[in-house]
């Protein structure tokens, strides 16, 4: 007989307890095993003790704000790649940057819809499913790509990238030479089969070019279209020192 198949553990940081049942609910009649946590240093606490699949924050929590929880665990090696979806009343431009910028990999604003609630779940999941992706290696000069361990080095030392972050990398590094549009990179990325807000794309790119030093540029901007990765140097570029690679 085959065992039925493992319920994705999804943690629920949220302080308002109408809006943590409505998220629950809808995760649990989609099929998750969701659990709660009603601050930020609770949500930290399970966060590690549970190591969830993936993690709802609300971003005005008491004790300890969302972003500073986003921060705290993008430090620890062992949540450092765990998808976060941002869940917030803060609407603003402003406030949706600082949030991917502080390690966030998607954010959903209140009121919100509870079927793009679950969507944007499911979204981020795939982003993790390691099956799909090729088992060499992707080299670049100074920098290696391990898809199926879902590590990146530059000169051999581990860069410390978020779900999203290695997804966008990978696939920059895998079509190295082409231009990749935002609108593309959003739906191959991120999953979005409605294109949302291109900036989202913006912040990404440029947490990615911190953590990767030197080698970041390669990563060239196509202005109003999108991305590329270069394959060679611009000319009169010399070879660089060697660098240590900044950490989430």
């Amino acid at each position: 007989m085959t065992a039925p198949p493992r319920q994705q553990i999804i943690l629920v940081v949220e302080d308002e307890p109408d809006v943590l049942e409505l998220v629950c609910l809808n995760l649990a009649a989609a099929g998750f095993y969701p659990i709660r946590a009603m601050s930020g240093t609770d949500g930290i606490e399970k966060a590690l003790s549970g190591l969830p699949d993936l993690m709802v924050l609300d971003l005005m929590l008491p004790e300890l704000g969302g972003l500073e929880v986003c921060r705290t665990l993008r430090r620890n090696p062992e949540t450092a790649d765990l998808p976060i979806l941002m869940l917030t009343a803060k609407a603003e431009p402003a406030h949706r940057v600082e949030g991917l910028e502080m390690g966030a990999d998607d954010y959903l604003t209140k009121p919100f819809s509870p079927r793009e609630l679950v969507l944007r779940t499911r979204s981020l999941l795939r982003r993790r499913v390691e099956n799909v992706l090729p088992a060499e290696p992707i080299r670049h000069e100074n920098l290696v790509v391990h898809p199926k361990r879902h590590e990146a080095f530059v000169r051999s030392r581990r860069v410390d990238l978020t779900v999203t972050e290695f997804r966008l990398l990978n696939m920059l590094l895998r079509g190295r030479g082409r231009v990749h549009r935002r609108e593309d990179l959003l739906r191959e990325v991120w999953g979005y089969e409605k294109v949302m807000d291109t900036r989202t794309v913006d912040t990404h790119v440029r947490r990615l070019r911190e953590k990767l030093g030197r080698s970041a540029r390669y990563i060239e901007t196509v202005r109003g279209i999108g991305y590329r990765f270069r394959t060679k140097r611009k000319g009169g570029e010399e070879e660089e020192e060697e660098e240590e690679p900044i950490s989430a």
